[in-house]
């Protein structure tokens, strides 16, 4: 399987997501029934995710919460990794089957991609990659345009149905919504460790780790000039990185420390810091 989002030659990479819900039945039900996850522990305040027992995306109840504003700096869309093509239009044809709007699609070159929205407006891709050896590099930088997708083509590649997400769907990246992009990469790149794959003319950046297209992007597409994150609204809560071993998060922590960036390391090990805007990210095993 074409899997380069994560991998041990992958120091960081995306664990899981986590997001404040007004309506968590309803949140729920779109993300087991239009992306095929499971749940794996939950209660009446959190709901947790996933498939094959590894968690993606945590639910939590914030019934009182405003909803989020696109303004802001927050979330702009969580990307969902498929194993295959086939799986991808095995899923597109399920969408379609319950008649759930989409708002894109794309051929970025490096993969396809199909856009949504989940019902509080939360931004979601789902995806499949090529393989790492037909992605275009030039002087450091991969090509990613935004091509016509050809969906009939995708949804015939199909060889099976989509009773639920495949075994090894992941969280290939997150895309954020930030007040500044030179911001944005001085934090993720500089701070971070993350390597710079991408810019955009038009106010984005796209970073990684060991190599992919990216596990982060950042853009000021709709919050330029945002300030820090309205914690009291509905959206993104944080986002979780797995590092490949201790020694990672170790280097991250003495890096971020060196560009004057403040974390915490819990006795459990997990690894907590804020970007300029205040979201959060918690760096584990």
């Amino acid at each position: 399987m074409p899997y380069e989002a994560r991998g041990p030659e992958t120091p960081l990479s995306i664990g899981r997501v986590g997001l404040k819900v007004r309506d968590l039945p309803l949140m729920v039900g779109f993300y087991t029934e239009i992306l095929g996850l499971e749940p794996i522990i939950g209660d009446a305040e959190r709901i947790q995710l996933g498939i094959d027992g590894v968690p993606l995306v945590d639910l939590l109840h914030r019934p009182n919460l405003p909803p989020d504003d696109k303004r802001e700096a927050g979330l702009f869309h969580t990307a969902f990794l498929l194993p295959s093509r086939a799986d991808l239009g095995a899923w597109l044809r399920h969408s379609a089957h319950k008649s759930y709007p989409l708002t894109g699609a794309a051929d970025h070159g490096v993969s396809e991609a199909i856009y949504l929205d989940d019902p509080e407006g939360n931004g979601v891709e789902v995806y499949r990659d090529r393989l790492k050896a037909e992605w275009v590099w030039r002087d450091g930088r991969v090509e990613m345009p935004s091509a016509r997708l050809d969906l009939n083509a995708l949804a015939a590649d199909a060889q099976k149905g989509f009773p639920g997400a495949p075994g090894g769907t992941r969280i290939g990246h997150v895309h954020l919504r930030v007040g500044d992009v030179a911001q944005a990469q001085d934090f993720y790149s500089a701070a971070l460790g993350l390597d710079v794959t991408r810019k955009r003319d038009d106010g984005a950046v796209f970073m990684s780790s060991g190599g992919y297209h990216h596990h982060v992007a950042a853009n000021v597409w709709q919050s330029k000039g945002a300030g820090h994150s309205d914690d009291e609204r509905a959206g993104l809560s944080y986002v979780v990185l797995h590092a490949a071993d201790d020694a990672v998060i170790e280097a991250t922590a003495a890096r971020l420390k060196s560009h004057g960036v403040h974390s915490t390391l819990s006795p459990d090990g997990f690894l907590t810091v804020d970007d300029p805007w205040g979201l959060r990210l918690l760096i584990s095993r």
